[in-house]
C-alpha cells in the first residue's frame, strides 16, 4: 500500500510540474506575442478603453446596484437578492412585461432574422441598380421617422381611421373598433408594426456578406457535387457568412428584447391593462420615473442575462450550419 501511495504521489507531482510548465510556456508565448504586436495593441487601446469605460463598467456597476436599495437621494444600501425576490414573486406587472416580451421576441426575432436573410439572398443576383432600389425599399421602414404616425392613422379608433373606414364600407363591422384601446388587439398590432420595421441593420450586413462571397467557392462546390441552390446555400453560403449571421442574430435578439418604442408610440405608456408593457418599459418606469435605481438595475440585469443566454444558444446553433 505504501508503494502504491508513493507511486500516486510521484504521478501527482509530475502532473503538477507539467501543468506549471504549460502555464509558463503559455505565459511566455503570450508575452512574446504582445511584444511582437505591441503597435497593433497601441492602436486598439483607445477603442477598448472607451468600450470598457462606457459599456463593460456600467454593466458591472448595474449588476452591483441590483443587490442594493438605491433611490439616488440616499447612499446605496445592500439588501442582497431582495430585489430579485420582489421582482419574480411580488411584482405582477413585471410578470406581465416578461410574458409580453417573450411573446414579442419569439414572434418578431426569428421572423425578422430569416426574412432579412431571404430578402438579401433573393435580390443578390439582380442587376446592381435594381438591387440598390430594392435594398432602399426594404430598409426604408427602419429609417422612417414618422412611421408610427401612419400606423396610428391606420388604427385610429374613430370612423375616419383607415382600417375602420374600410371595414365599415365593406359592411364587415358597424361600429368603429378601438384597436389601440382593446387588450385583444394591442399586442398583435405591436408585433405587426415591429415586423414591418424589422428589416434593418442585419439585412444590410447580409447583403454585404453575400456580395463578398468568392465565386470560385461556388464553382468548386458544383465540381464537388453541389446540385442545386439549396445545397449551395447550406454547404457554401451559410458557412462562409457565419460572422454576418452571428452579427444579424445579435442585432435581432437585442432589437426584440430591448424594444419599447413601438409599444410606447402605439399603445401609450403605460398601455391599457399593461397589454403592451415590455421589460424595457418596466425598466423605464422604475429607473426614469420612480428613480428606484436598485430595482431598475435588477430588471436590467435580468434582461441582460436573458439576451446573453439566447445569444450563446444561437452561437452554438450557427456552428452547426453546413455540417
Amino acid at each position: 500500500m505504501n508503494n502504491i501511495a508513493k507511486v500516486n504521489d510521484i504521478k501527482n507531482m509530475l502532473n503538477a510540474n507539467r501543468l506549471t510548465n504549460n502555464i509558463k510556456s503559455k505565459w511566455k508565448y503570450n508575452v512574446a506575442q504582445f511584444k511582437k504586436n505591441k503597435i497593433a495593441y497601441t492602436f486598439v487601446l483607445p477603442f477598448y478603453s472607451l468600450f470598457f469605460l462606457f459599456t463593460v463598467l456600467p454593466v458591472i456597476i448595474s449588476i452591483i446596484y441590483s443587490f442594493t436599495y438605491f433611490n439616488i437621494l440616499e447612499f446605496p444600501r445592500w439588501i442582497g437578492v431582495q430585489n430579485y425576490i420582489n421582482l419574480f414573486l411580488n411584482d405582477d406587472i413585471f410578470i406581465i412585461a416578461l410574458s409580453n416580451t417573450l411573446i414579442f421576441a419569439v414572434a418578431t426575432g426569428p421572423i425578422s432574422y430569416i426574412a432579412s436573410f431571404l430578402f438579401a439572398w433573393l435580390i443578390n443576383e439582380l442587376p446592381r441598380r435594381i438591387r440598390s432600389i430594392l435594398v432602399l425599399i426594404f430598409y426604408a421602414p427602419a429609417i422612417s421617422g414618422s412611421a408610427f404616425l401612419i400606423w396610428i392613422l391606420l388604427f385610429s379608433p374613430d370612423r375616419y381611421g383607415y382600417l375602420n373606414s374600410i371595414l365599415i364600407r365593406l359592411g364587415i363591422i358597424i361600429q368603429p373598433i378601438q384597436w389601440l384601446q382593446n387588450v385583444r388587439y394591442i399586442m398583435p398590432i405591436i408585433i405587426v408594426v415591429a415586423l414591418w420595421m424589422s428589416i434593418s441593420t442585419a439585412f444590410l450586413a447580409f447583403v454585404a456578406g453575400l456580395k463578398s462571397i468568392d465565386k470560385s467557392l461556388l464553382e468548386q462546390g458544383y465540381i464537388d457535387g453541389i446540385r442545386n441552390r439549396w445545397q449551395e446555400l447550406w454547404f457554401i453560403i451559410l458557412p462562409t457568412m457565419r460572422p454576418m449571421l452571428m452579427f444579424g442574430a445579435v442585432t435581432s435578439i437585442t432589437g426584440s428584447f430591448a424594444s419599447a418604442t413601438v409599444s410606447i408610440e402605439l399603445a401609450g405608456f403605460p398601455s391599457i391593462d399593461y397589454a403592451g408593457h415590455m421589460i424595457v418599459t418596466h425598466l423605464m418606469d422604475y429607473g426614469s420615473m420612480r428613480f428606484e435605481m436598485g430595482y431598475a438595475s435588477a430588471i436590467a440585469t435580468v434582461l441582460f442575462f436573458m439576451m446573453i443566454s439566447l445569444n450563446m444558444i444561437v452561437q452554438k446553433l450557427l456552428q452547426k450550419v453546413g455540417k
